[in-house]
């Protein structure tokens, strides 16, 4: 539902405010400290993110230190960063592009920016400007993720920096906590250079407008302290403002709404700029499409009104102006604008008991640890070695990690419980088999083949009938019901490597001993067996020829003696990659 709010804010309710503690100023593609011109302190970005390649523009294309460094992927769906301890509340999120023409190929790149799972924007660099995206919103976890993917072949993301600052909570609180919100553009009339830290406390960019045909800049003379209330504009773009020429002109203001409809939330700040005369008025009204939108208004004098718009459709062929009432002896102003797009409803992420598992994963094998972001969101951008199902809160149905080099024991990674494929096979995997494995209720394909596993099969994979289970070349794994004890260390031996058998050379007579002596048990043994064939065929054809299926391992031979009567058995299937 539409609506707006009108506040004027009174310096008699001033109190003292600080912007919130998290101020992140990343340098993407470099690795050096160092604080810019306008006193933030900037960081590399080691610490942020492990892939990617650092590059850097070309000395003739240099803008500034920050935008000459950047950060390039040339490999997986999505790389992101991932800015960590703090607490969660309402941000500014900022990302910066310069391409610059780092790689001499005239050619910018389009590519997809993403925030904790959800969709932001399509970049679009540039050869000769850079680009920022802005979007502030309540954190749903205690981190943040900002993500760039390929979109198109051979149009390689990248970022030039990434800040992220706190807001106090009541900024920009007239908007459901569960939407961001996107900046088209904030404006400081007037003003004859951006406005940002240490003016603006929160670090929010004022880009300069001054004034067009018909319009003139005017300069205040109030003594601002910092207001604390409303959105908390800084003093300095109150301090300026653009008014028509004359008391019967009105302002039409450049609102920059994109040629599709889209619900906006707008912020307009009014301050006198002026003590006005007994004799002088200042009243002007604010129209929509051409019809009154609000009320009339005059701006106070050292203090500011707020004019909130929030949740209107709107569109390029969408118009505001500031209109003079009858009685005004002077022409409208304005001193600044915020314009923001509504995006869509903040998602989850992905569901907390896989997003557990996963950090067990990689906190035991260092080489999963370059992925971070939403495992699963935004669809169709996952991590590469998951697959994840389409709920609104996704769960993980897959692990592809087959040749990912792993090595170590497996961690417990039991939360996962919604997997239905587990691919591991062609690593370095040692100890026993996990008992959890065979706990997952959804589990089909179950692929261990190729590492260095001891020990039994557990019991609770031996009664899954319907699984696909793949343990081949794990030469030290109990599966045939000789004795499970493992010889030698197994971190040390050569992943699904077999051990070679070393039999002692006989010499001599005796080999004609042991020929003769094993031709009369050979002779004894097929008379044996052609007996036992013809009563093992006379009894399948009293009960119809029954078969069991057994595990390509004959699991059922090392199945506990009490489970001896039991029927075991599972789907036998050849050597596969099940990736």
């Amino acid at each position: 539902m539409a609506s707006f709010h009108f506040l004027l804010v009174l310096t008699l309710c001033i109190f003292s405010v600080s912007a919130d503690d998290v101020f992140v100023s990343i340098d993407c593609g470099s690795s050096d400290m160092h604080t810019d011109e306008n006193l933030i302190p900037w960081n590399g970005d080691d610490l942020y993110i492990n892939n990617g390649v650092n590059q850097m523009v070309p000395p003739a294309n240099s803008i500034s230190r920050v935008m000459d460094t950047l950060r390039v992927f040339m490999n997986r769906k999505k790389n992101c960063y991932s800015i960590r301890n703090f607490r969660s509340g309402r941000v500014l999120v900022r990302a910066s592009f310069y391409y610059g023409n780092y790689d001499k190929k005239s050619s910018p790149p389009t590519f997809d920016l993403q925030f904790d799972g959800n969709n932001w924007v399509t970049v679009q660099t540039s050869s000769t400007e850079y680009i920022y995206y802005e979007a502030i919103y309540v954190m749903k976890q205690d981190y943040i993720s900002v993500c760039v993917a390929q979109t198109q072949p051979n149009q390689f993301p990248f970022i030039s920096a990434l800040e992220v600052r706190g807001l106090d909570s009541y900024l920009y609180s007239y908007i459901d906590e569960n939407y961001p919100l996107f900046l088209v553009k904030r404006v400081a009339y007037g003003a004859n250079a951006t406005v940002r830290y240490i003016d603006d406390i929160y670090d929010r960019i004022w880009t300069p407008a001054t004034a067009g045909k018909g319009l003139i800049d005017v300069k205040s003379d109030a003594i601002f302290s910092v207001p604390g209330l409303g959105d908390n504009p800084p003093p300095a773009v109150l301090l300026n403002a653009v008014t028509a020429i004359s008391p019967s002109e009105s302002i039409l203001l450049n609102m920059g709404f994109p040629p599709v409809e889209v619900p906006v939330y707008i912020n307009w700040y009014f301050s006198e700029v002026t003590q006005l005369e007994a004799n002088e008025t200042r009243s002007f009204m604010l129209y929509k499409d051409g019809q009154p939108f609000y009320q009339a208004l005059s701006p106070p004098y050292g203090n500011f009104t707020e004019i909130i718009s929030r949740n209107y459709t709107v569109s390029s062929n969408t118009t505001f102006s500031l209109v003079p009432t009858n009685d005004s002896t002077l022409p409208p102003l304005i001193n600044a604008m915020e314009v923001f797009l509504i995006g869509d409803a903040l998602t989850d992420g992905t569901n907390s008991k896989d997003v557990k598992g996963l950090v067990s994963l990689q906190n035991a094998f260092k080489d999963l640890q370059d992925w971070s972001g939403d495992p699963c969101l935004p669809v169709p951008y996952t991590w590469d070695w998951i697959n994840c199902s389409n709920d609104a809160t996704p769960r993980v149905t897959a692990l592809y990690l087959g040749s990912f080099n792993l090595s170590g024991t497996l961690p417990d990674f039991s939360s996962m419980d919604a997997l239905e494929t587990i691919d591991l096979h062609n690593n370095s995997l040692y100890g026993t088999i996990p008992d959890f494995l065979g706990t997952f209720p959804d589990l089909k394909e179950l692929n261990l083949a190729d590492n260095q596993f001891t020990g039994s099969i557990p019991a609770s994979l031996a009664k899954k009938n319907d699984l696909k289970f793949e343990v081949t070349d794990n030469p030290d794994l109990c599966t045939s019901g000789k004795s499970c004890q493992s010889s030698g260390n197994p971190t040390m031996r050569s992943s699904g490597g077999k051990k070679k058998n070393k039999l002692p050379v006989i010499l001599g007579t005796t080999i004609s001993i042991f020929v003769v002596f094993w031709a009369i048990v050979g002779v004894f043994v097929i008379l044996q067996h052609r007996r036992k064939t013809v009563a093992i065929a006379a009894l399948s054809e009293q009960h119809g020829g029954a078969q069991t299926n057994v595990f390509k391992v004959n699991m059922e031979e090392q199945v506990n003696v009490d489970q001896t009567n039991r029927q075991g058995h599972a789907n036998v299937h050849q050597d596969r990659d099940l990736y």
